[in-house]
């Protein structure tokens, strides 16, 4: 039966820093590499038929080390904006705890957590979800049901919005859901693509 591997990647210096990153393209921190690396290890054994990232290079080295790791950095690889980040618009850049003191936490826990509120010039969850679903369902979902294997390195919020998909997560319940970096998450289909299990390796 096919599986699925989701991988954020590892940690970027904007998130050491504590900034809204976005569809700003910073690249890893030694931690971060390390994390990729980590996800690797967790995936010897795993034969994947395609790989699938964003056009942001902290996922794309990120998938690129756990490649190294699995001695697979022949596997044919789609990159993709439309698993990009969400574009948290003027936030981008900004400290975290200075946003919030700027504007309060209530405001800033809306545009972080929400499905359906922007953040100024930005994409909200739902916005994000309208863009990665269908890539999805055009170009991943079809391998999966030919029996693939497939291993997706992207981010916080793409792969949220992949995960409301695939688990039938409520648009309230998803702003409960913060997904690790560098930490794999394996789904199980049946041959029909319906959900056997999901959980972190």
């Amino acid at each position: 039966m096919p599986l699925l591997v989701i991988v954020r990647h590892g940690q970027s210096v904007w998130n050491l820093e504590n900034r809204f990153t976005g569809e700003t393209d910073v690249d890893l921190t030694a931690l971060g590499r390390d994390e990729a690396r980590a996800a690797g290890k967790k995936l010897k054994g795993f034969t994947f038929a395609h790989g699938f990232t964003s056009v942001l290079r902290r996922a794309e080295e990120t998938l690129q080390l756990i490649l190294e790791e699995i001695g697979r950095t022949d596997l044919p690889i789609s990159r993709n904006k439309a698993l990009n980040e969400r574009n948290y618009g003027q936030l981008q850049g900004m400290n975290k705890a200075e946003t919030a003191l700027k504007y309060g936490d209530r405001q800033v826990a809306l545009w972080r957590r929400s499905y359906d509120v922007r953040p100024p010039g930005g994409e909200s969850l739902q916005d994000t979800v309208a863009r990665v679903i269908p890539y999805y369902q055009a170009a991943i979902e079809p391998l999966l049901a030919a029996g693939q294997n497939i291993l997706i390195v992207a981010h916080g919020n793409s792969l949220r919005a992949l995960m409301m998909h695939l688990e039938h997560i409520s648009e309230s319940k998803i702003a409960e859901v913060d997904i690790p970096t560098g930490d794999p998450r394996l789904y199980t289909f049946d041959a029909q693509l319906h959900l056997e299990k999901a959980a972190y390796l």
